[in-house]
C-alpha cells in the first residue's frame, strides 16, 4: 500500500476529475486541507470561474474519498522545525512535508517549483505520475 500525501491543488484536481482511488492506496493530508480546499473553491465561485453547485459536488466527492486528515502535536512540531530550517514565512506547506516525513510515502505536488523544492526534503511525485487512481 502506498500512502500519498496530497495538498489542496491535488485534492481539487481529484474532485474535478471525479477520481476514484484504488483500494491499495491511501490518501493523507494535514487537517488544514479542508479549509484550504473550501477557500479555493469559494474563490473560484466568487470569481465566476465555477458554479456553486459544481463546487458543492466537488466538495462532496472529496468527502467520499476517505482522505485521512492528521494534525497532531508531533506533526505540528516537525512542520515548525521544517519551516524554520527552510526559512519559510509560515508552516502551511511544511505541514504537508512533515506529514510525508512522518507517515507518507510520497508527496503529490502539481506545482513544479514546489515539487523540486520539496523533493530535497521528501519523495515527491507529479499527480500524473502517481499511481493512486
Amino acid at each position: 500500500m502506498t500512502r500519498y500525501v496530497i495538498g489542496p491543488d491535488v485534492a481539487v484536481l481529484l474532485a474535478e476529475k471525479r477520481a476514484v482511488v484504488h483500494p491499495k492506496h491511501k490518501l493523507l493530508a494535514p487537517t488544514l486541507l479542508r479549509s484550504q480546499v473550501l477557500a479555493q473553491l469559494y474563490g473560484e465561485v466568487r470569481r465566476g470561474a465555477l458554479a456553486r453547485k459544481e463546487a458543492e459536488r466537488r466538495l462532496d466527492h472529496l468527502r467520499g474519498l476517505q482522505i485521512r486528515l492528521l494534525g497532531d502535536r508531533v506533526l505540528q512540531r516537525v512542520a515548525w522545525d521544517l519551516a524554520d530550517a527552510l526559512g519559510w514565512e509560515d508552516t502551511f506547506v511544511a505541514e504537508y512535508l512533515a506529514l510525508t516525513k512522518l507517515q507518507g510515502d510520497m508527496l503529490v505536488v502539481r506545482d513544479t517549483v514546489l515539487r523540486v523544492a520539496a523533493s530535497k526534503v521528501v519523495p515527491t511525485v507529479a499527480p500524473e505520475d502517481a499511481f493512486f487512481l
